[in-house]
């Protein structure tokens, strides 16, 4: 192959320095090992985390609503359900009017779980929101969602 059908290394820089897709995602990385590291002594990932939080609800959410909220598909999160319901932190029942639909629900274990977790959780995103400083971490969170 000649050098003509090369991309130039300045491609490669451009992209290291310039994609806003690379720079979340390193930073999606990184927070995530911070926020696992915090949660890790209640037994939970960031991920677990967050889909418990999103079933703390009066009503039993529908399995879409979570999926939409978590921006997971369907196999992706019945497969992150699997660890939880194992461990009696959440249940997935049948729909009361539609038999067909599934209902997430957060056991007295899972509610436990986060009640027990949430100290750290809020220890750790201070520490994430005061790395953010001088800036504005209402502003990013307001950016991070016109993007998703």
């Amino acid at each position: 192959m000649s050098d003509t059908n090369l991309l130039p290394l300045q491609a490669t820089l451009e992209v290291r320095d310039r994609c806003i897709c690379l720079h979340l995602q390193r930073a999606a990385r990184s927070v995530g090992r911070r926020f696992d590291e915090a949660l890790r002594p209640f037994g939970l990932t960031n991920g677990q985390f967050s889909l418990l939080m999103a079933l703390n609800r009066p009503q039993p959410p529908a399995m879409g609503s979570v999926a939409a909220l978590l921006a997971m598909d369907r196999t992706t999160l019945t497969a992150a359900l699997k660890p939880l319901a194992r461990r009696g932190l959440v249940e997935i029942r049948a729909g009361e009017t539609d038999r067909r639909s599934r209902h997430l629900l957060l056991t007295p274990a899972g509610h436990a779980t986060l009640l027990a977790a949430m100290p750290a959780w809020r220890a750790e995103h201070a520490r994430v929101e005061d790395a953010l400083s001088p800036g504005d971490p209402e502003t990013l969170r307001q950016t991070l969602r016109r993007l998703s």
